[in-house]
């Protein structure tokens, strides 16, 4: 299995410099940035760049501090597709773009992709890296003239049919609808408690 942390930076947001950055806990990582966006332009920019990085069969583990990102691109994502790209309430699906992007890369991805929530700013090695190649690479598209000018503009478009991409394998038929599970990890494994929680109150969240 490949465990990448990734980590979006924003440094004036809304409309600052932006940096995305994954980490791959074998070691390998990558960072970019654009002139301007949000900071959940730069969260999704982060997943999907880890899921573009790393193609092939095997599985494939994302962590991210950003719950937002997280959700996106695994409980929320099905409905919306299903839904015209439309949320609950019947309103368009803010950073579509991204959310789109990120649906295609795992549905084309060979081997599966699993998402966890972790909490940010406690420790966690990759995490912790992950947000400092964040902010570096927001720092230099400040400072850059010919940066990038947002956190989209450099993808290329999706073709329609893309747009309304075949079921990933991150989620079952029953997984959209089986309450989220949650694991709290500073305790040992053997006394990890598993149950419904949300994600105030523990240092992880797993969603398949």
């Amino acid at each position: 299995m490949i465990i990448v942390s990734t980590d979006g930076s924003c440094l004036r947001n809304p409309g600052g410099a932006i940096g995305w950055a994954w980490v791959n806990h074998q070691g390998s990582s990558a960072s970019a940035g654009a002139a301007s966006g949000t900071n959940q332009v730069a969260e999704l920019r982060a997943v999907l760049e880890a899921i573009r990085a790393h193609p092939g069969a095997e599985p494939l583990f994302i962590e991210s501090d950003s719950l937002y990102a997280i959700k996106c691109a695994s409980e929320w994502l099905p409905s919306w597709r299903l839904n015209g790209w439309r949320t609950a309430t019947g309103s368009a699906v803010k950073n579509v773009e991204l959310v789109q992007w990120i649906d295609h890369a795992i549905a084309t991805r060979p081997g599966p992709v699993r998402f966890r929530w972790v909490r940010g700013h406690v420790g966690n090695y990759y995490n912790e890296q992950a947000d400092k190649l964040a902010g570096e690479a927001a720092r230099a598209a400040a400072g850059r003239a010919d940066a990038t000018p947002n956190g989209i503009d450099d993808l290329p478009p999706l073709p329609s049919a893309m747009r309304t991409a075949a079921p990933a394998e991150t989620m079952s038929d029953t997984a959209a609808t089986t309450p989220l599970t949650v694991v709290v990890t500073d305790k040992p494994a053997s006394r990890r408690k598993r149950g419904r929680a949300t994600a105030e109150t523990a240092d992880s969240l797993t969603l398949f």
